[in-house]
């Protein structure tokens, strides 16, 4: 199946959803995953109309609704006031976060709390045919693979899914190995150049990384976004190398 490559709009905070709209399209990409924070704000119907209509104009797709909401710590109405906004916004899935702390920091009952959060979220957001997907970062209970397994596992959900995107200073094997162990519940992965820490490069300076990332994601039978972030120097001509370089390798 093909890879749909895109951008995430939070790479450019600074931009109107318009010019978000533009340059993804004039990189050739294909689906958008709008934010929760600056572009389509929780709550905000109109914005989301907005954002789903202009990507309708240029035959863009919308990856994902990316919401900053924290399973464990968001009430029920919070929950029905993200899918009614993804609902308008035209998004097939709601990017949540797994908590609040790592998995070394935390207790049974931060455990419980992030698994029945998750539960509620997948609950409401499959009565409207949305999927739930959990980002795979630090500082939440998907920071690594096992504990990332273990939650999709306890909540049983068939619209739960987890991203994927590479861990500050892990090496490309380990990097892989990670990303084959998630494959089953895999929907998207976020794609950027950091190298050491969180110094942002260029794309191309972890093609050894990316090639075969790309190549097993295009080997599954579903499509899976490849969605660019974290751009160097937040440089729209940086995301156009950026997203060049990806459509070469998918």
């Amino acid at each position: 199946m093909a890879v749909r490559t895109g951008l995430v709009s939070v790479t450019f905070r600074q931009l109107a959803v318009e010019e978000v709209v533009e340059v993804a399209d004039q990189a050739g990409l294909a689906a958008i995953e709008w934010g929760g924070d600056v572009h389509v704000p929780l709550g905000d119907l109109p914005a989301a109309r907005k954002a789903r209509a202009l990507c309708e104009d240029r035959g863009l797709a919308i990856a994902a609704y990316g919401s900053y909401l924290r399973a464990g710590s968001v009430d029920r109405e919070e929950i029905r006031t993200a899918v009614t906004t993804a609902v308008e916004l035209g998004a097939p899935r709601i990017r949540v976060w797994a908590g609040t702390v790592g998995t070394a920091e935390a207790g049974v009952g931060d455990r419980m709390a992030v698994t029945r959060g998750l539960a509620e979220l997948a609950d409401v957001a499959a009565g409207s045919g949305i999927e739930i997907a959990m980002e795979f970062h630090r500082n939440t209970l998907t920071d690594e693979v096992d504990s990332t397994i273990t939650l999709l596992l306890d909540v049983g959900a068939p619209n739960l899914t987890t991203y994927w995107q590479p861990p500050v200073d892990l090496d490309d094997a380990e990097c892989l190995q990670q990303l084959e162990a998630l494959m089953p519940w895999l929907s998207t992965v976020h794609v950027f150049s950091w190298w050491p820490s969180n110094n942002r490069l260029p794309l191309a300076a972890r093609e050894s990384l990316w090639r075969p990332v790309l190549d097993r994601l295009a080997a599954e039978p579903r499509e899976i976004n490849a969605l660019l972030e974290f751009v160097a120097d937040d440089s729209v001509s940086q995301l156009t190398t950026d997203a060049a370089d990806l459509h070469s390798w998918v």
